[in-house]
């Protein structure tokens, strides 16, 4: 190795490691390509590199996969967009592989390429690739060639161009229905290339044939190409053509299909007009919500409220609404899951009257499900109810729910009931929240789920935030302090957490007079009388400690430095001198702080 030219030992550092049996070394090797090229200069990557990798095409599906990601941004390396066309045999051959994520990353390269290529080499060198691959006798060729008639189709003169939809149409019908497949899922990107005159005579033929394949898989990704193909046609042709579509397919045999489109449907919508939805979708989407499959109401119940937005509210309470009701009652939790996400929005398109009268009744079973998800979702959305029927009634029939939920055994509800409070606080006001929610607040503090006990902390000091300091000072910081004398070390940090958190928003005067000999003497951790047999058990906990400090810490910002001077310093320095060294190492950080706003002072 040590006789070989300097300019020769990359090249051969990369043959020696390609060929090494441990896959590691393959892989390293072709992801330091550019590396690699920028050692052998531009002429020789042309000349060597690039056919050598066009060679080595049998390795490990993970090294071809990064050959074809490398390859796609090679450009600079091979002297520029004039000699793009040298990447393209390495990537036709990747095209070819049975592996197909790396098909499908050679095929984004070569259309990364391609787009940079300028159009008499696309003509002289890209199209030729794409005929290639499209006759292909191994369909894996095929199927890649899908992915670049978008590409190839717009630079060709009109002769080339009439050629290349033949070819896309040979695709459409081929033998192989993954090919189909491709061809199904590409139509909407080729399309969008070809002109208006050619994409009702043979762009809608090679659509009309995939609409009609004995494949479900084939039929499936055919629905997708309406939305997109709708887009490209004028309304009235879009009906014609695309609408009788929809609805055939909205009652394929195939679940799959019928699953696409309550999925694609609001797309589909959008693409036939308002009008034409209204008086011809609207049978179709009632099939759908009531569709003998799970996974198809789960697609069409995800879709009720963007539907009944085109509806308006007179058309959503005459068709949808009855399905929606039976829907609430699902066998599936998981239909019921996605109604639950989307129903609330149904409201401000009801209006108040009609979402009282027949969607209250919805919302409030669907609160009672004994599925957790179902509960959560409803939970999550009630602000756009109190948004059309007003708190008073929200009040009356949704809290008692609330508060039934603000006990529910799974802690996840629980959690999205705290972060609920502080809105439902807001359009409570203070008086009825009082009554009604405070209570609970303090007690999710002590709740066994520690995530259940961060957030009650962050919510007491948005409620602090939303009523004020002086409503805090009654309602919340005499029961946070008298709970630092708690038994239990956990809940004891729990509210030194609350405590920080609501210093900022208390301001200086009341973390000095009240929270801060809370806290001094916390860093004790001393048990009162009460408690003195839980010596035993270990009351003096280092956790305990440590959090001090942070809080003191917290508290630098707030008290006046002549606080920090007598009371803060001196009960840091104690703790430095503390026997674990996580206190020490704490109280050490907060001393810092200490000697920096001194100096800053």
């Amino acid at each position: 190795m040590a006789m070989l030219d300097e300019p020769l030992y990359p090249i051969a550092i990369l043959i020696d490691e390609l060929k090494n049996e441990d896959i590691q070394l393959r892989l390293n090797s072709i992801r330091r390509l550019s590396t690699i090229a920028r050692a052998l200069g531009e002429e020789r990557t042309r000349k060597e590199l690039i056919p050598f990798l066009s060679e080595n095409n049998d390795d490990d599906d993970e090294v071809l996969l990064a050959m074809a990601e490398e390859l796609g941004v090679f450009i600079p390396y091979v002297g520029g967009v004039e000699y793009a066309h040298v990447l393209l045999p390495p990537l036709e051959t990747l095209c070819t592989v049975e592996e197909t994520c790396v098909r499908d990353k050679a095929v984004e390269s070569l259309c990364r390429i391609g787009l940079q290529m300028k159009e008499s080499e696309i003509v002289d060198w890209f199209v030729p690739l794409a005929k290639r691959l499209a006759a292909g006798e191994w369909f894996t060729a095929r199927v890649s060639s899908c992915g670049l008639f978008h590409i190839a189709y717009p630079s060709s003169p009109d002769m080339l161009k009439a050629e290349l939809r033949s070819i896309y149409g040979q695709l459409c019908q081929d033998d192989m229905p993954m090919v189909r497949r491709s061809a199904a899922s590409n139509l909407g990107k080729f399309a969008s290339t070809v002109e208006q005159s050619h994409l009702k005579a043979d762009v809608m033929s090679m659509f009309e044939d995939l609409t009609h394949d004995d494949q479900d898989s084939v039929r499936l990704l055919a629905v997708e190409g309406c939305a997109s193909l709708g887009k490209l046609l004028e309304p009235s042709e879009c009906v014609s053509h695309i609408l009788p579509v929809i609805i055939n397919f909205s009652q394929d045999k195939s679940w799959r299909v019928r699953y696409m489109v309550a999925n694609q449907l609001y797309e589909l919508s959008e693409a036939v007009g308002p009008e034409t939805t209204r008086s011809e979708l609207v049978p179709a989407y009632v099939r759908l919500l009531r569709d003998n499959e799970a996974e198809v109401r789960i697609a069409a119940a995800g879709k009720v409220t963007k539907f009944s937005q085109i509806l308006g509210p007179e058309l959503a309470i005459q068709h949808i609404l009855p399905c929606v009701k039976d829907l609430s009652s699902d066998s599936s939790q998981h239909v019921r899951s996605a109604l639950a996400s989307v129903i609330m929005g149904m409201a401000p398109v009801l209006r108040k009257d009609a979402t009282i009268e027949q969607l209250l009744p919805i919302f409030l079973s669907l609160l009672k499900d004994e599925f957790p998800d179902v509960r959560l979702n409803i939970i999550s959305k009630l602000d756009q109810v109190n948004q059309v029927i007003g708190i008073d009634l929200l009040s009356q029939s949704l809290l008692p729910a609330i508060v039934e939920l603000a006990e529910d055994k799974h802690w996840r509800v629980r959690l999205a009931i705290i972060e609920y409070i502080p809105l439902l606080a807001s359009q409570l006001g203070v008086r009825f929240f009082d009554d009604k929610l405070g209570a609970l607040c303090m007690q999710w503090l002590e709740d066994k789920v520690f995530s259940i006990r961060d957030a009650a902390a962050n919510n007491l000091k948005r409620l602090a935030e939303e009523f004020g300091p002086e409503w805090a000072m009654q309602h919340i910081v005499p029961q946070v302090l008298d709970n630092m004398n708690n038994p239990h070390y956990l809940y004891r940090m729990t509210f030194l957490h609350a405590i920080s958190l609501l210093s900022p928003v208390m301001g200086a005067d009341i973390t000095f007079q009240k929270l801060l000999p809370v806290i001094i003497n916390a860093s004790k951790d001393r048990p009162p009388v009460a408690f003195v047999t839980i010596i035993l058990c270990g009351f003096r906990v280092p956790n305990i400690k440590f959090n001090v400090a942070k809080v003191l810490q917290s508290f630098l910002p707030i008290v006046d430095s002549s606080v920090v001077e007598k009371t803060i310093r001196p009960c840091l320095v104690e703790l430095t001198e503390d026997p674990d060294m996580d206190v020490r190492y704490f109280a050490g950080q907060a001393l810092q702080s200490c000697d920096q706003l001194m100096i800053s002072g």
